[in-house]
């Protein structure tokens, strides 16, 4: 059986230098989502999000597997566009007022008629809470500037500074939403350890 691990054919985009900030163009790429508003720490709504999202994941997974493609294939990590309104109430000390986009990626052998077969298959056998809020839909980021942070999500501060100095050093504008792809399991890695990639879509001709 083919075995396939995607965040390794796709380095460039999920393991940037942890030293420099470097710019990337995604391409177009197929993710199942889910919408939703609140402090990720405290609302429940972010915690179903994230289950439903991991629970149609691993049903495209083994649908794959055992299906005519017969890949075995690595789940890809839980990522998330976060904003507010009015960005100028994008705070960490408040995100009670955030919104976001929590979302996995999924590989080409994922298609709209498999999303839902699996999304009837994780109703029957699970029906998180979350399900019918999810969207299959191909998304394309464009141009970005990303780095990898190690440390605590709290701990962010510097690096996201940095990567936005990297931007408006260069001549570019920040655009689109501060996106994080999370590689690391907080249940199981300690917090220093913790990696995560920051990216920012951005365009020619800074402010």
């Amino acid at each position: 059986m083919k075995k396939v691990d995607l965040k390794k054919e796709l380095k460039h985009l999920y393991n940037p230098s942890t030293k420099e900030p470097a710019i990337v163009d995604v391409p177009d790429m197929n993710f199942v989502m889910i919408d939703g508003a609140g402090d990720p720490n405290t609302a429940q709504e972010f915690q179903d999000a994230v289950e439903t999202l991991y629970a149609l994941s691993y049903a495209f997974k083994f649908m794959i597997k055992r299906g005519k493609t017969a890949v075995d294939y690595t789940v890809m990590p839980l990522e998330g566009l976060w904003w507010t309104d009015n960005m100028r109430q994008f705070s960490m000390e408040n995100k009670d007022r955030w919104k976001w986009t929590v979302m996995i990626m999924q590989p080409d052998y994922v298609t709209r008629d498999l999303y839902g077969e699996a999304f009837k298959q994780v109703q029957k056998k699970k029906n998180p809470p979350a399900l019918s809020k999810t969207r299959f839909e191909s998304w394309r980021e464009g141009l970005s500037a990303q780095i990898m942070h190690i440390g605590p999500y709290s701990a962010e501060g510097p690096t996201i500074e940095k990567l936005h100095r990297f931007i408006r050093e260069g001549g570019y504008k920040l655009t689109g939403k501060h996106h994080e792809i999370y590689l690391s399991d907080p249940r199981k890695s300690s917090p220093e350890k913790m990696k995560t990639v920051i990216r920012q879509p951005l365009q020619r001709g800074g402010n």
